[in-house]
């Protein structure tokens, strides 16, 4: 899906307005993780540039239609400023007289912070009127949030009907490595699944039998898959409601041409704390009264020396609980062997991004998606509202 970028638009000057993905943790008033704020300043600085008046539009957690103070973007606006070593201008909502004002004051290079989109309702609800109203403040529109691409609101798809609408730096990036995923992957072609739920993974995995030359599956998500050969899966997580759909994407991997692989063998504990005593077992042989909580060391092995040697990766999902250190091996090796790769990394979903930031990977991996369900949903091959409202390539 080719989409205009930026930097092939006329943008000297205009007011440019800006959805920017700054849904970031908050920690007592001050950003905790400015990683979202980072990937947008290459976006940013090329406006400033280029002499462009530039207004910035987010959302920040979920305040579902209604004012609240804990979900104010002033510390995004805070942060922003120090990492652009420039002032950021605020305003108290993001439509509205006041918010006029402020973008007509703008000068070359200014940059603007609305407040939370999702203070109105009508954000969500992609409401016409309010997408006009946000359209009022600019010239023209940069979609630079890939992760909430997926979503058909006002501030990433109904704007897009009243302006100019071109990708920004990061989202071209993200269409660029992740369309290369679906069109042109070095072979081989390794997927990695982890995390807790296959009903989150189900429209991937049918996607990439069809894609990729080996899926490697892991997570509690590998328990659905156990149940529906009959194998005993003790108190580990399970999704009872989805074993039949684990049962049809097997038959479905067996038709295929591509590998499918379950963890050979399994970390597993009788609670999933901090020094419960764990043990490898075999997978066909989870104890009646023990949960899975990691792959075993067979399986990390061998994911890991497929994964060193693939020509393209992609991962998203957790091999485990990595956020305790007893279950973290089979994440740390997996992740350890993306890095090691020679061939593209790719890594997607907030979980894995934490890993691999938590493991000190995140320099050696190829590219970083900044969109958990918006990367999920194009690689299920799924249109997302917010690229599709984009101007195509060739406009």
């Amino acid at each position: 899906m080719s989409k205009r970028s930026m930097t092939d638009y006329p943008l000297d000057g205009e007011r440019v307005f800006v959805r920017v993905d700054f849904n970031v943790p908050l920690d007592d008033g001050t950003v905790a993780d400015d990683t979202r704020i980072r990937a947008a300043l290459p976006t940013i600085e090329y406006l400033i540039e280029h002499d462009c008046r530039i207004v910035l539009a987010s959302h920040l957690g979920r305040p579902k239609g209604k004012v609240v103070d804990g979900l104010r973007m002033a510390p995004v606006a805070a942060r922003l400023a120090e990492l652009l070593d420039r002032p950021v201008a605020t305003t108290s909502d993001c439509v509205g007289p006041e918010v006029e004002a402020a973008v007509a004051e703008l000068g070359p290079g200014d940059v603007l912070l609305l407040e939370n989109l999702r203070f109105h309702r009508e954000e969500t609800e992609n409401d016409p009127d309010f997408a006009k109203a946000l359209a009022k403040l600019a010239d023209v529109y940069v979609n630079d949030a890939f992760g909430t691409a997926h979503r058909a609101h006002a501030s990433t798809e109904g704007v897009a009907r009243h302006l100019p609408a071109v990708a920004g730096l990061l989202m071209t990036r993200e269409l660029e490595v992740l369309g290369r995923l679906l069109e042109d992957p070095r072979r081989p072609f390794v997927v990695v699944l982890g995390g807790a739920k296959v009903s989150d993974k189900i429209g991937v995995i049918e996607n990439m039998l069809t894609l990729a030359d080996s899926i490697l599956i892991g997570g509690a998500m590998c328990f659905a898959f156990f149940k529906a050969m009959d194998r005993e899966v003790g108190r580990s997580k399970l999704e009872e409601d989805k074993v039949d759909v684990a049962a049809g994407i097997l038959s479905a991997a067996e038709r295929s041409d591509c590998e499918f692989h379950l963890p050979r063998d399994i970390i597993v504990a009788g609670e999933p704390t901090a020094g419960a005593k764990k043990v490898a077992v075999s997978a066909d042989a989870i104890p009646a009264d023990m949960m899975g909580l990691d792959i075993g060391p067979m399986a990390a092995s061998s994911y890991a020396s497929r994964t060193a040697s693939a020509g393209t990766i992609f991962w998203n999902g957790p091999m485990g609980l990595f956020e305790i250190d007893d279950f973290a091996d089979g994440t740390r090796v997996v992740g350890e062997a993306v890095a090691e790769c020679t061939g593209v990394s790719v890594v997607g979903g907030g979980d894995t991004v934490a890993a691999v930031r938590q493991f000190g990977l995140t320099d050696r991996i190829t590219h970083v998606s900044t969109g958990g369900g918006a990367s999920m949903e194009f690689l299920e091959g799924r249109t997302l509202p917010g690229v599709a409202a984009l101007l195509d390539a060739d406009d």
